[in-house]
């Protein structure tokens, strides 16, 4: 079993209710693990056996800036039901942090974890 992790992916994207953040993209920091079975390419070491996460990393990209979010939660449930589609994912763990969402703190986020 492998663990995957795709750390500090800085996307922006349109997040929050507030009216002071409707209709403006802020900064949002992902942090991703994924665990999978990578016994096939530990053994091979051929890059067709192995997961593709810049696949995955660029369809979350994708699917992250092209989309409007009123939660962080409901951004999170979006990028970890993404990892979630591909079979040979068995656990992931998505964190993201919404930049400057307090006075006084330099983040706020949200974890969520789905496994099969």
């Amino acid at each position: 079993m492998g663990t995957l992790k795709i750390k500090n992916l800085l996307l922006r994207t349109c997040v929050g209710f507030n009216p002071h953040e409707i209709g403006k993209r802020q900064d949002l920091i992902i942090n991703i693990t994924i665990k999978y079975d990578s016994d096939k390419e530990e053994k091979s070491d051929k890059p067709e056996d192995a997961l593709d996460y810049r696949t995955i990393t660029k369809e979350i990209i994708e699917k992250v800036e092209k989309s409007k979010f009123n939660l962080i939660e409901a951004l999170a449930r979006l990028v970890l039901d993404t990892i979630m589609t591909y079979e040979r994912v068995s656990y992931s763990e998505v964190e993201i942090d919404k930049m400057h969402a307090l006075r006084f703190s330099e983040s706020v986020s949200i974890t969520l974890s789905a496994q099969r």
